[in-house]
């Protein structure tokens, strides 16, 4: 006998202002001819558990959104929202009015493609616990500044964003508005604070790169990394239709220069620099990436694919390396998501060459330029990169497990 899944309503939130858009209403903007907030709607109707669905919306959008042909069945209430993100929580809330043991999620409309098995454990983690969240651990060092000063760095092991959708029991939420009123005079950015202001304890569990935010109109280009050509979501891909999940992978590389020039890096020449020493073209960027590619899929490394001897020829250039990964990863049932590199030397200066490899490397991986970033340091006088005798990269790749992959195990994430 199949187990029912634990059952919830949902609230998606979708009031705000988009001050961030450049004048552009993201809840509506097209994406691969639908709004934003269909994408999401169809996220949640799609996973298992979610019921009944209201969707806050401001007064300006309440007649189109209400009359909206995209709207899931699963929609039972359209109602304007708050200037404030609890008010409009607190308002969605009332139009579900289910009972306190009722789980209830609150979920952006702004976050597009969350994974369907990411909904269902945040489920099942607040039926357990009462209330959870989903978190991604902070991957950058973080800085405490006081105007222009750096005045300490913090410890981020303990540290993690925030993603939605959130979740808690119907009674905790009417517990912790009992506290602090939603049109009270202290703000919450979101539900695990204002749960948090009333000593509710609310639990963790591991969030999804792909559940991107969108808030600036960069964030369009990276949400349209995760449609096929065919406008399907790739969660929607996923072994027996219950969704797709990511994996993320770390690459780095350093090699010191060598005689000769141009030098490849990012999958370009920059005429006039050293070339770096290696069997390859010594391109470390590449090489970081493909590590990252290869790591996130299980597959090695470059050095075990190829060798430095007669199999690998001396000069390859890195970029056929990276090609040949990229088949690799695609045969296994793998797709490149997005790619964050940083390259580090204090020569030759990268600022003018950073759109071009990021152009290139998207093109090598068929994936937007907006889903790729390349950055650089000088290395700050320290180490080898610092003292200006090589370079070295870092990359993280974030590729989804498609239908043929084997990553069956982390397509249905359960909460401990």
């Amino acid at each position: 006998m199949t187990e029912r899944p634990d059952q919830a309503d949902a609230i998606v939130v979708a009031a705000g202002a988009s001050r961030r858009m450049a004048g552009i209403d993201k809840v509506l903007v097209p994406l691969a001819g639908r709004p934003l907030l269909a994408w999401a709607l169809d996220a949640l109707a799609t996973a298992p558990g979610v019921e009944r669905i209201a969707v806050v919306t401001s007064a300006e959008r309440l007649s189109e959104v209400a009359a909206a042909s995209w709207l899931p069945p699963s929609v039972v209430a359209v109602v304007a929202g708050g200037a404030r993100r609890q008010e409009s929580v607190a308002a969605g809330f009332g139009a579900l009015d289910g009972p306190d043991d009722r789980v209830v999620l609150v979920h952006d409309g702004a976050r597009p493609f969350v994974p369907p098995a990411l909904i269902a454990a945040v489920i099942k983690a607040a039926t357990i616990h009462g209330a959870a969240i989903p978190v991604l651990p902070v991957a950058e060092t973080v800085k405490r500044i006081d105007g222009d000063l750096v005045t300490e760095t913090v410890d981020r092991r303990d540290l993690a964003t925030a993603q939605t959708p959130q979740a808690a029991r119907g009674g905790l939420l009417r517990a912790a508005w009992a506290a602090n009123p939603a049109d009270g005079p202290v703000t919450f950015t979101d539900e695990a604070a204002l749960l948090e202001a009333a000593r509710i304890l609310v639990y963790a569990i591991p969030g999804d790169p792909m559940n991107l935010k969108v808030t600036v109109p960069a964030d369009l280009d990276r949400a349209g990394a995760f449609l096929g050509a065919d406008g399907v979501p790739v969660w929607a891909r996923g072994v027996g239709g219950v969704g797709t999940s990511t994996r993320v992978g770390l690459g780095s590389d350093s090699h010191p220069f060598g005689p000769g020039e141009p030098l490849a890096l990012g999958g370009i020449s920059i005429p006039g620099a050293p070339r770096l020493h290696g069997h390859s073209d010594g391109d470390v960027a590449l090489h970081a990436l493909a590590d990252a590619l290869l790591g996130a899929t299980g597959q090695g490394d470059l050095g075990r694919l190829f060798p430095a001897g007669p199999a690998t020829p001396r000069g390859i250039a890195s970029t056929e390396l990276l090609s040949s990964v990229v088949t690799r990863i695609r045969s296994a049932g793998f797709a490149p998501l997005s790619v964050d590199l940083t390259i580090v030397g204090a020569r030759p200066r990268f600022g003018a060459h950073l759109d071009e490899m990021r152009d290139a490397i998207a093109a090598l991986l068929g994936i937007p330029t907006g889903s790729v970033d390349v950055k650089a340091s000088s290395g700050n006088l320290s180490g080898m990169e610092g003292a200006g005798r090589g370079i070295s990269a870092q990359a993280v790749a974030v590729v989804a497990a498609g239908p043929g992959s084997t990553d069956a195990a982390a397509v249905i994430r359960a909460a401990p």
